[in-house]
């Protein structure tokens, strides 16, 4: 019986376009845990959705801006216009609860409820989706979610109130968010999702901006602004790029340096350190997650 090999150079191609699109993945996660730490300082000084609003126009213009002159107007046309539409508008939806919790919840506790997003996608992609979740998927989100309860501990000193209520909101519209995301995949380009992300989200949260606006009274926070968007929109090309070049199943577990990370800003910016429940928990939210990604990797 005769081997099938495959060219050393093709191997190496392949093995290069993987390596690239986990470097670009750690880029990404690097800037949103900058965006994450610039928003929380900024929702002391503004209200929630004026801080969302500079993330997401800003992201959406610079992602409009990039990928139209780049690939002409074409890149705008969508297979699925009303499915990316309601992928924007649940975007719009948990940054906007997102950096609400923010404001009385560490960015190391957030982000580990947070991580409970893929446990969403899990649960709604069989009645949703009509994929097969057998046992071991079950099994992991039931695990996942114990983690959400050990860090929110409802009554017993952990991540309790309208914080923890808004991240789990959060979590579960970037649930949707993802969901709707595998729905167009394959059927747009990645450039044509971020734009149209972009835009609707946008779009969106500027119809209600105007009626909690103020002016930023200091140059530094205009800087800060700014910055929001320029980071936020080159995170989600970077993060376009990389599901280009790697499997979605390889690159998600990357996600969860964003823990690292959020404790080492939240612990630079306010001195603020998980305590060991939190820790477990988010221990116990990660595995649950890497587990559901090992999983859709061997499918």
């Amino acid at each position: 019986m005769m081997k099938s090999t495959q060219h050393p150079l093709a191997a190496a191609t392949r093995v290069d376009r993987v390596a690239s699109a986990i470097v670009l993945m750690c880029l990404y996660v690097g800037l949103i845990v900058c965006v994450n730490a610039i928003g929380k300082v900024l929702t002391a000084y503004h209200d929630p959705l004026q801080v969302v609003f500079f993330r997401h126009a800003g992201a959406g213009l610079l992602m409009f801006s990039v990928f139209v002159s780049r690939y002409g107007w074409r890149i705008l046309r969508a297979a699925r216009p009303r499915t990316q539409i309601a992928r924007g508008l649940f975007a719009i939806v948990s940054s906007v609860l997102y950096f609400s919790a923010l404001r009385t919840t560490s960015l190391a506790t957030a982000a580990a409820i947070s991580f409970t997003a893929p446990l969403v996608l899990t649960t709604l992609s069989g009645p949703l989706l009509h994929e097969k979740v057998d046992i071991h998927r079950w099994g992991a989100v039931l695990v996942g979610f114990t983690g959400a309860v050990i860090v929110v501990r409802p009554g017993f000193g952990g991540a309790s109130g309208w914080g923890a209520l808004m991240l789990l909101g959060s979590a579960c519209c970037t649930g949707f968010y993802q969901l709707l995301t595998r729905k167009v995949a394959g059927q747009d380009r990645a450039e044509t999702t971020a734009i149209w992300s972009g835009v609707v989200s946008g779009g969106s949260i500027s119809l209600l901006v105007p009626f909690v606006w103020s002016t930023p009274s200091q140059p530094v926070i205009w800087a800060l602004f700014i910055a929001l968007g320029l980071i936020g929109g080159t995170g989600h090309f970077l993060l376009a790029r990389a599901f280009e070049r790697g499997p979605a199943s390889l690159l998600s577990p990357f996600n969860y340096l964003q823990l690292v990370g959020a404790t080492g800003t939240g612990f630079a910016l306010y001195g603020d350190l998980p305590d060991a429940m939190t820790w477990l928990g988010a221990g116990v939210i990660v595995s649950a997650g890497l587990y559901i990604a090992w999983r859709e990797q061997r499918r």
